[in-house]
């Protein structure tokens, strides 16, 4: 990977280039400018008291470095990490609780703006909460379920409800070392509580409430989050669409939905598609709208509408760059402020919607689901309006890649053995029997201080190579689009023998795009399934699994990495160390966290080690679970995989009456 360069993705490396013509700084420039502190990056800076902040370092500070009260540095590098843990899981945490919300605003009448779209999972989740539905109004169902779902914010005792969708034997590793969640909020609070001046000053036990924070993300409000947006807006199922900073068209209003929350992002497409909003833009001289993406809502609104998307964090300045954006609207998560800065050099206008991000300089309106379409309607006339503003200064480009998107827990295992048959059987037989060697997640945010998505692209071909199915979430997986490696011409072309056989009969890409960050809560049940189906491993923890996040910069994606670790996944950051500088948390964080969950957490920067770690990693566990040993193009005799044409015969001999 050429490390001079800015951005491993073309489209945005010729506009960052031009961009540096113009003069006009990027976060690529900023972080070459804006060097991180060496005491604070590594875990070594305590500034929760005004004594401090203390700077925790020398020769031996391991051992004999102490804070003005005394902290050691393992202490302090503890805290530091279950902070990061307790925020990330807070954003995420409230995420989940919007979504509810509106849920509940739908139940109760209160909106008309949105309805239930799959009533199916709405049914399926209420009888994971042992919520009868059986004869009852649709609507009286969402309620009780809603109801259920928020006590999962406020509850001081007892366990989140989805805890029991995880194996027993997971479970059973939770309760021994007491990291079962109770309450999002009170596993919040009590991090926080922990890590002030006076409190926990133990590393071990700092962090063993840190990976219960991050459970009560995982099992809590990303996984809520989740499954009410699906029920809300639909449970994905493959749809193809495009992905570049070429989405944009010249001809057309060019609105940009960027955040994490799809609610007003729905809204919006629906409306900007109504002919009376399309007659209101060709009457200020543009021939449509043309809504794109960026960041998870444009996951949200890719994998159900078929939405292009124009990338992930690090594009976000890049798509105002273009020249070609009438408005960028926001709402929650990942947001750089400097977009309006960016904005004031064209003729864009940034629009926040959240009461809980604004920016100085941003055109503001709040959304609430009450009227959203109303809202939708006024942010889209702003974009129209703004059309005839559009100047002709800007970085054109037109590269563009098709996508497949869409993979819910619920298609993949559909898409293994139709509806009457679903089962992740065939997935467990392909791992099995060695044509699918592992299961790799490669997830999380781009960062301007890499190569940005290039870590992603080098780590998802080289797996794919190697017979590993990668699968992908949030700004990875805008990654992996972005670069046209979301399509089934992808296994034809580059995946190993095995894993292209396997793509090959069920029709899948070698990798598969699960949708934003919060459905990495996606992985768990999937994960959960399979150890449910057999052959594998009774719980998640010692499958032949593992996930990256290469490229991370947010506090959320240390709060995923946790509560996979937590879960039984070996978990590998790229980068350095936030806890490098404590030689005793590292151990806690990987060995100690490995004996006691079979997960890890792994900080690396080196592309290559975290590929060799990787499948290291993979194979250890074959070979723990007694599995065929991997080796390229051998398989074993196990069961032969059909298509799903072949599955349908099969279904529609043994049930003729019922179609699909």
């Amino acid at each position: 990977m050429d490390k001079h360069i800015k951005s491993a993705n073309e489209a945005a490396e010729k506009i960052v280039e031009w961009g540096e013509e113009h003069k006009i700084e990027t976060c690529f420039e900023r972080a070459e400018k804006m060097k991180p502190c060496p005491i604070g990056a590594s875990g070594a800076c305590c500034k929760v008291c005004h004594m401090g902040p203390c700077r925790l370092v020398g020769k031996n500070a391991e051992t004999e470095a102490r804070g003005v009260c005394g902290a050691t540095l393992p202490t302090v590098a503890a805290r530091n990490m279950v902070r990061m843990i307790a925020a990330g899981t807070a954003c995420h945490g409230d995420h989940g609780r919007d979504m509810v919300f509106t849920l509940l605003a739908v139940a109760n009448g209160e909106t008309k703006d949105f309805q239930i779209k799959d009533v199916r999972k709405l049914y399926r989740i209420a009888g994971i909460l042992d919520i009868e539905f059986e004869g009852r109004p649709v609507n009286d169902v969402a309620k009780d379920v809603a109801t259920k779902l928020l006590e999962d914010y406020g509850r001081q005792r007892g366990e989140v409800n989805f805890i029991k969708r995880a194996p027993k034997k997971t479970q059973e590793r939770w309760k021994k070392w007491g990291i079962t969640p109770r309450g999002i909020d009170r596993e919040i609070a009590e991090a926080m509580d922990r890590t002030t001046i006076g409190m926990d000053a133990d590393p071990d036990s700092l962090l063993t409430q840190g990976l219960r924070a991050a459970l009560a993300n995982g099992w809590g409000g990303s996984m809520i989050s989740t499954e009410v947006t699906d029920i809300l807006f639909g449970t994905p199922m493959p749809i193809k669409a495009e992905a570049s900073l070429g989405i944009f068209k010249e001809n057309e209003v060019n609105l940009v939905i960027h955040g994490h929350e799809p609610s007003l992002a729905e809204t919006i497409v629906d409306v900007a598609s109504e002919p009376e909003m399309i007659v209101y833009a060709q009457s200020k001289g543009a021939k449509g709208i043309n809504i794109g993406g960026l960041c998870c809502t444009a996951n949200e609104v890719l994998m159900r509408r078929g939405i292009p998307t124009a990338g992930g964090f690090t594009n976000q300045e890049l798509a105002i760059m273009t020249g070609l954006v009438e408005a960028m609207v926001v709402d929650v998560q990942c947001i750089m402020p400097a977009i309006v800065e960016t904005s004031k050099k064209f003729h864009t206008k940034v629009i926040t919607t959240s009461e809980k991000a604004k920016i100085p300089g941003a055109t503001h309106i709040s959304f609430d689901e009450h009227k959203a379409r109303e809202i939708a309607k006024e942010i889209i006339k702003i974009a129209v309006d703004n059309f005839a503003n559009r100047k002709k200064e800007g970085s054109h480009v037109t590269e563009k890649y098709p996508v497949i998107a869409g993979f819910s827990h619920e298609y993949i295992e559909y898409m293994q053995g139709g509806r009457w048959r679903a089962s992740f059987r065939p997935l467990n037989d392909a791992i099995m029997a060695g044509r699918i060697r592992g299961v790799v997640g490669v997830v999380g945010c781009d960062n301007p201080r890499v190569p940005a998505t290039g870590t992603h692209k080098f780590l998802a071909m080289e797996l794919i190579k190697n017979d590993v199915l990668v699968i992908t979430t949030g700004c990875g997986s805008q990654a992996c689009g972005i670069a046209g490696y979301l399509t089934p011409e992808m296994a034809l072309d580059h995946a190993g023998p095995g894993l292209r056989e396997v793509c090959e009969a069920i029709g899948i890409p070698p990798v598969l795009h699960l949708g934003a960050c919060v459905d990495n809560t996606r992985i768990l049940t999937i994960a959960s399934a399979m150890a449910g189906e057999g052959g594998l491993s009774d719980e998640i923890g010692g499958m032949p699994a593992v996930g990256i996040a290469p490229e991370w910069m947010s506090e959320k994606a240390i709060a995923i990495g946790c509560y996979f670790a937590a879960s039984g996944v070996p978990v590998i950051f790229g980068g350095e160390s936030p806890v490098g500088s404590s030689e005793e948390v590292t151990r806690i964080m990987t060995d100690v966290w490995f004996e006691r969950f079979k997960g890890a957490m792994h900080f690396e920067p080196d592309p290559e080690k975290i590929l060799e770690l990787t499948l290291d990693y993979i194979d250890k566990a074959r070979a723990a679970l007694k599995l065929k040993k991997y080796e390229p193009g051998k398989f074993g005799a196990e069961r032969v995989l059909m298509d799903m044409a072949a599955r349908r015969e099969i279904e529609r001999a043994a049930k003729p009456h019922i179609g699909l």
